[in-house]
């Protein structure tokens, strides 16, 4: 909120100096040069008192006083580096010392609310349960401390729990906070994301999951190894490293923040609290306290959500009147088919852009494979991410609807254009703030909504990043560690992924609005990623050469226009934000902003860079596959009977009506049999052949066993391949 001294206060005195006379309102501005005070007049001073906060003044007259040309002040709320106001000094100043007339601008922020004790017992309630979960599997599963164990669960779990895990790491609080806030700003379309969803989990499910389950491996970068060689291997692990760090950076910052927004804890601490409780129940309990606990979280989102829903849409006179409020505000033109893809969001950059962007973080992402191939069968893996589809609309439902009443509810004074909040993702924790200021303990469960997400999100990267260093680092130099050594090895690891998670926080600060910083991060990495493991899965005919070249071509493509936009964001035409009202704001407490004029911008920022962020993964994972074949046909295509058919799964698979000329043709000379995608359990495929064989690119086997769950019984409709125990 900006209060306009020059329109509704008249001159105001400044006094130069460092001093105020007892009694005084104590709002000040600092400048480069001088501290100033400003001195209402009385009858303002009850109003000031409550809302006053720092400004700040880039440029300010240079002397205290005299006779000079009116110079600019530009005010910054809050100290941070975006002009909100220009305004002039008067034209005539007193000649006596250390006093001028003023007219400018000053910026009250929203006050920090207080949690009641009850909001502190529930916010608290869930990091003692989620610890104790971490202290429970950690006490129980002490006699079977392998690393196996710690790291994947013996492959022993249930599609349930690990159906409520994937759900909750992916719907992090960058969903609770962001998602609400696209709505609020650039209306329903947010909800076509269920299309993207869906697609992605069947192909997940259909085409990269077998690969991965019954291959019998760990890490998903162990994969390239058996299909290219060590260095595609390194390669792509150490690109998720550094994916999965600025990803996590990301989900810690956005709870603190909205920690911050509605409590006034130091933002800092929120930080380092979210990373302390994350790395404790990590290290301790291994994946199957990830899982479990993020089963529980998952529910405490869904029970913040609803709260949320509940009281918002009684607030907003309920939802009939949320529809049509939200209607008569441009927020349900839903349907933009628009093929333009400098547009930010139509239905082909969620849905074709959604797709490229959420393929890349479940169809190939270690932290949600690893957690599939811990399931005791394949039938329970494809369970898993069914059920988590489920979960995935749902928690999608309720975000869309949360902005919608948040829209309902701040139609006609809107607290983010008026200056009462300084960022779109502060618009939940303020609405929540004002729709439960009389309901004590409420707050605090809409922080333990926004907490949830963030802890199972954390603390799977963190299990997938040790286990990734484990298996593609770790064992390659020492590779006769014993189970003891090795789970006491997995667990530092853990402990120094969550320090440098928790670090990462701090450049999250700097990114902007989390929902468009987190999934730009995913796709800048994610879609050259997800084109690595297509070529080694649809095209046998890919090369080494031929995935390590188009790797590097899809990794230098998404780069250059995601940091491109970063430099030169889109202008409003092609980001479209629907407008905001301030109509019913207090009158003297509303300004305009003053347009600044753009940089000059080279042409290129005005198609390249203005790409909608949903098409940075298409872009690098097209890239990285183009590139890919057409490297290994100039230096030679790969021999298809070099191939493990264990490792390739064309699509024509998946289609029972493909003639079998074509289904050969896509193999590209694959040795395989009939039985490669039909029941047998017998297990006499070439699958399973595959698997017991001695692989290519160094690999060295050393024992053969079955998977867990893979007897007689197993219905899960295809052979499961024997587990291969590998040192590299």
């Amino acid at each position: 909120m900006v209060i306009n001294f020059r329109t509704h206060l008249n001159s105001l005195s400044v006094l130069a100096g460092e001093h105020t006379a007892p009694g005084r309102v104590g709002l000040h501005v600092l400048t480069w040069r001088y501290q100033y005070y400003l001195l209402p007049d009385s009858s303002l001073e009850s109003t000031l008192r409550s809302s006053l906060n720092t400004a700040w003044c880039l440029e300010t007259h240079s002397s205290a006083y005299g006779h000079q040309s009116p110079p600019k002040i530009n005010l910054i709320s809050l100290g941070k580096a975006s002009t909100v106001l220009s305004s002039d000094f008067g034209s005539s100043f007193p000649l006596s010392p250390g006093w001028k007339h003023l007219s400018g601008a000053i910026l009250p922020s929203m006050e920090a609310k207080s949690f009641a004790v009850w909001d502190y017992v529930v916010f608290a309630a869930l990091f003692v349960i989620s610890s104790g979960i971490g202290v429970f599997f950690a006490i129980k599963e002490r006699k079977k401390a392998t690393s196996r164990e710690f790291l994947v669960g013996g492959r022993q779990m249930s599609f349930g729990p690990v159906a409520l895990s994937l759900t909750a790491s992916f719907m992090s609080a960058v969903t609770v906070l962001g998602a609400p806030s696209e709505v609020y700003r650039f209306g329903a379309s947010f909800v076509l994301f269920f299309i993207a969803y869906t697609f992605v989990i069947i192909l997940t499910s259909e085409l990269f999951l077998p690969v991965f389950y019954r291959s019998g491996i760990t890490s998903t970068y162990e994969y390239l190894q058996l299909r290219f060689n060590k260095p595609v291997r390194y390669a792509a692990t150490v690109i998720y490293i550094v994916q999965t760090i600025l990803y996590t950076g990301v989900v810690v910052y956005a709870p603190a923040l909205a920690l911050n927004q509605v409590t006034g804890f130091d933002l800092w601490g929120s930080v380092f609290a979210t990373g302390i409780v994350c790395t404790f129940y990590c290290t301790l309990g291994g994946l199957k306290a990830v899982v479990w606990t993020d089963a529980f979280q998952m529910v405490v989102m869904i029970v913040g959500f609803l709260t949320v829903l509940i009281q918002g849409s009684a607030h907003a006179g309920g939802l009939p009147n949320v529809i049509e409020q939200s209607r008569n505000g441009s927020r349900l033109n839903i349907f933009d088919f628009d093929v333009d893809p400098l547009r930010r969001h139509t239905i082909w950059t969620i849905s074709v852009g959604g797709t490229f962007t959420w393929l890349g973080i479940y169809g190939v992402n270690q932290s949600t494979i690893q957690r599939c191939i811990s399931c005791k069968t394949e039938k329970h893996a494809k369970l898993a991410l069914y059920f988590n589809l489920l979960g995935l609309w749902i928690i999608l439902v309720c975000a869309v609807f949360s902005g919608l009443i948040m829209y309902s509810h701040f139609k006609d004074c809107d607290p983010w254009t008026s200056g009462i909040i300084s960022a779109p993702d502060q618009l939940m924790p303020y609405f929540v703030m004002e729709i439960f200021s009389t309901m004590p303990g409420l707050p605090g469960l809409f922080v333990a909504c926004a907490f949830s997400g963030t802890l199972s999100t954390v603390a799977a990267s963190i299990n997938a990043l040790a286990t990734v260093t484990f298996e593609d680092f770790v064992k390659s130099c020492f590779p006769h560690l014993s189970d003891k050594l090795s789970t006491w090895i997995s667990k530092g690891l853990c402990l120094l992924f969550g320090v440098m998670c928790t670090s990462m926080a701090v450049a999250a600060s700097l990114m902007g609005g989390v929902v468009q910083a987190a999934l730009s991060i995913h796709g800048m990495c994610g879609g050259p990623m997800l084109g690595l493991f297509s070529l080694g899965i649809l095209f046998p005919f890919v090369n080494w050469k031929g995935a390590l070249g188009g790797l590097l071509t899809g990794i230098t493509l998404s780069f250059w226009v995601a940091i491109g936009a970063f430099i030169y964001p889109a202008p409003d035409s092609k980001t479209w934000p629907l407008p905001l009202s301030t109509d019913h704001c207090v009158p003297s407490n509303v300004t305009e902003t003053v347009p600044t004029a753009l940089p000059s911008r080279p042409a290129i920022a005005d198609t390249w860079y203005s790409l909608s962020y949903l098409y940075y993964s298409a872009v690098g994972c097209l890239g990285c596959i183009a590139a890919g074949i057409i490297i290994s046909f100039i230096t030679g295509r790969q021999s298809g009977k070099d191939i493990q058919p264990l490792l390739i799964r064309p699509v024509c698979n998946l289609f029972c009506f493909w003639s079998e000329k074509y289904k050969r043709l896509c193999w590209c000379g694959v040795q395989h049999d009939g039985g490669t995608e039909q029941e047998n359990p017998g297990g006499g495929s070439s699958w399973k052949r595959g698997a017991e064989s001695v692989l290519q690119n160094g690999l060295k086997q050393e024992t053969l066993g079955h998977n867990p769950g893979h007897g007689p019984k197993d219905k899960s409709g295809h052979p499961m391949a024997s587990e291969k125990v590998t040192h590299f």
